[in-house]
């Protein structure tokens, strides 16, 4: 699939109040609109994914699984501030004619969302069968049923929360710290902070996975090594993987965008927020996710109106959505299919 982009040349206004002078916006589609425009599935991605959901969601985008193109409209736009084609750190700043890099302004899932809006507005799709989101995704899936009470006749949110905790900001804010510390951060370049940035992720994943799967694929069967070790060159060539695809303006954003997550702020309270939504919503918890346990789930369940919780058994930890697609296809089928 090739990917499109929609110019958007107004000024957008952020919640930070501050105002981006014009923003582009990257998306992919996959299949045919059927006639009536009853067949949309919107994807909403997670934090270092991009538009093309095929890429980075296994086992999805298929013929009989939850994406499936020859009988869905679906969906993905790349989120404002990412480094995958919508506008974010490293594009051209139109005022300065220079890339932004550490100027970008702070953004939130409520932007984010606004974005989507604009695009959908563009497309003319007032209304979709079912809007699908994980981790972040699932923070966007979330902040939109809000939103926009009847954009989405049925939803899903898998591993995710209606607000960050601190847990989760601790994470983050760790991982800045790590970015922080390369001497080369805030340099004007896309290539800056990059040591950081291989530091921040090894962070990240000790929260992305679990004890067990670490312990099922990284241990030592030599008992007489002492250096060395599978897990530390684990550790290192995931940091060196994000590195040739990611930088570390977007990367430190992002972690902000995460932390002020929260579906209540200017809402009243959580219950407030929750109970206006009027979509189906299924939600998909991952037994070792320690990230988004279970537990973190239970305000969506309590209270949103037409709601079901289900917990995937899986030892991948967090990283189970990308991971278990037979037991989401299963469950997700089951509601596309009443």
């Amino acid at each position: 699939m090739i990917q499109q982009k929609y110019k958007y040349d107004k000024p957008l206004s952020l919640e930070s109040g501050e105002v981006l002078p014009e923003i582009e916006i990257a998306y992919h589609t996959y299949g045919t609109l059927s006639p009536k425009r009853d067949n949309i599935v919107w994807v909403c991605h997670a934090l270092t994914a991009n538009s093309d959901v095929a890429d980075w969601w296994p086992g999805t985008v298929e013929s009989s699984r939850f994406l499936d193109p020859e009988r869905y409209f679906v969906i993905c736009a790349n989120i404002l501030g990412s480094c995958y084609g919508t506008t974010g750190s490293l594009s051209v700043n139109k005022t300065t004619g220079e890339p932004y890099y550490g100027s970008f302004p702070r953004i939130t899932v409520r932007d984010v969302v606004n974005v989507h809006k604009l695009l959908a507005t563009h497309l003319e799709i007032d209304r979709v069968q079912v809007l699908i989101g994980a981790s972040i995704g699932g923070f966007q899936v979330a902040e939109w049923l809000v939103i926009d009470p009847d954009f989405a006749q049925k939803a899903v949110i898998i591993a995710s929360a209606p607000k960050a905790e601190a847990w989760v900001v601790a994470f983050n804010e760790s991982q800045r710290m790590a970015i922080e510390a390369d001497s080369s951060y805030g340099d004007p370049s896309p290539h800056c902070g990059a040591k950081g940035l291989a530091a921040a992720r090894s962070i990240a994943l000790l929260s992305y996975r679990s004890r067990d799967a670490y312990n099922n694929t990284q241990s030592e069967t030599d008992n007489d090594k002492f250096d060395n070790f599978r897990a530390s060159s684990y550790q290192r060539y995931q940091g060196k993987k994000l590195v040739n695809r990611f930088d570390a303006y977007t990367y430190y954003l992002f972690t902000q965008l995460v932390d002020s997550h929260n579906v209540a702020r200017d809402r009243g309270s959580m219950e407030q927020a929750l109970s206006a939504i009027r979509s189906e919503v299924m939600l998909i918890a991952i037994s070792s996710d320690v990230i988004y346990p279970v537990e973190s789930h239970f305000d969506f369940e309590r209270y949103i109106p037409q709601v079901s919780l289900h917990t995937i058994d899986s030892n991948f930890g967090h990283d189970g959505f990308l991971v278990e697609n037979e037991q989401l296809n299963t469950l997700i089928l089951s509601l596309l299919n009443r």
